[in-house]
């Protein structure tokens, strides 16, 4: 889910821009610290929208720069427990699909995708059935549901989202469309 968070943090201000403490200044140097991590709390930063307050500068013992906490409007998207979401398979692995939802990505496993079996094409970077012509590949949108969550502050790459596919109203948006057409097709209900 998409937040709009107040923040504090401290930023360095180098030496060079002492003279350009300005909002747009702080604004752009807590872009290049924040934009793109991952905390615990709020999730991913995904863009630092506003400055609205910029506190007294701390000189620290052999640094170069001046440290200000400022305050701030960030936009952060943190998926929530069963949040369910839209995404794209950014790509197949024998093990499952990794899908992009918002700017991060979850592993869709191979037993959450579908009751039927499926094997790993490499050839064609896909998940293939056995069962049916269903096939799972990279640019395939998706609807999932987050089960899992673990955040990894200090190395936000290792953080872990796990998805699931296999409840009703889930999975590859093409499934989800034919079974839709079936029962318009035959009158029967959905599940």
């Amino acid at each position: 889910m998409y937040k709009r968070v107040r923040l504090k943090d401290t930023v360095e201000v180098p030496p060079k821009h002492l003279a350009d403490v300005t909002d747009e200044r702080v604004k752009a140097l807590l872009q290049d610290k924040l934009e793109g991590r991952m905390d615990e709390d709020v999730g991913s930063v995904v863009s630092v929208i506003e400055v609205h307050d910029i506190g007294d500068g701390a000189v620290l013992h052999n640094r170069p720069g001046v440290y200000y906490e400022a305050e701030f409007d960030a936009l952060t998207y943190d998926p929530d427990m069963q949040e369910v979401a839209d995404g794209t398979v950014v790509e197949t692995v024998e093990f499952g699909a990794f899908v992009g939802i918002g700017p991060v990505d979850g592993l869709l496993h191979v037993s959450q995708i579908t009751d039927e079996y499926l094997t790993f094409d490499g050839a064609n970077q896909q998940l293939a059935s056995s069962d049916s012509d269903k096939t799972l590949g990279v640019d395939d949108a998706v609807r999932v549901r987050v089960v899992t969550k673990s955040i990894d502050e200090r190395n936000p790459r290792d953080s872990k989202i796990g998805l699931t596919a296999k409840q009703p109203g889930l999975g590859k948006h093409d499934w989800l469309e034919g079974q839709r057409k079936h029962r318009e097709q035959t009158g029967e209900e959905a599940d």
